[in-house]
């Protein structure tokens, strides 16, 4: 079986305490499990930044819209939006997009913990299909789609239909 390789790079000193104490706030904030998911969302920030400026030294448009389009696909940046825009892109920016956040902010969960909970128990549907992960980012399109999966009991109990009622009146 093939490994798989990380998807994040651990910081550099890793005693910070600076560091420690931001990472720790953003945890509790945005309700993550471990800070391998922070540095992931810092990984994912640093290559849309390293992309950014190899483009703005290379003076491709071609691959500046390319990058700008997925950017702005994923509601990270405006529509006339320009390279300096996606440089000055924030780590929350990310986190924001994330599922986790995305349920919590629509309202279906009250905590970000229980919005985690949530989608780990597979209660939670994106565009009609059932989603287990909960670091996803949600593009702009799919945002409004984000709803509880159809056969869940808390849509079930939330509705206040009971399944056996519908049955009868039909």
């Amino acid at each position: 079986m093939k490994r798989q390789s990380k998807k994040f790079e651990s910081p550099l000193r890793p005693w910070d305490r600076t560091r420690i104490d931001k990472e720790r706030a953003i945890k509790t904030d945005y309700g993550l499990r471990r800070k391998h998911e922070i540095w992931r969302a810092e990984s994912i920030l640093r290559n849309f930044r390293r992309l950014a400026r190899g483009l703005a030294a290379k003076r491709d448009k071609k691959q500046e819209t390319i990058l700008l389009e997925k950017v702005y696909k994923l509601g990270l940046i405006s529509k006339n939006a320009t390279l300096d825009d996606v440089l000055a892109l924030e780590l929350e920016s990310i986190l924001n997009r994330r599922l986790q956040t995305i349920v919590m902010k629509k309202g279906l969960a009250t905590t970000p913990n229980q919005a985690r909970q949530f989608i780990v128990h597979g209660h939670i549907a994106v565009d009609g299909r059932r989603v287990r992960w909960p670091s996803i980012l949600i593009d702009t399109e799919k945002e409004g789609k984000v709803h509880f999966y159809e056969r869940s009991p808390i849509k079930i109990a939330k509705s206040g239909v009971n399944a056996t009622t519908t049955k009868e009146t039909a």
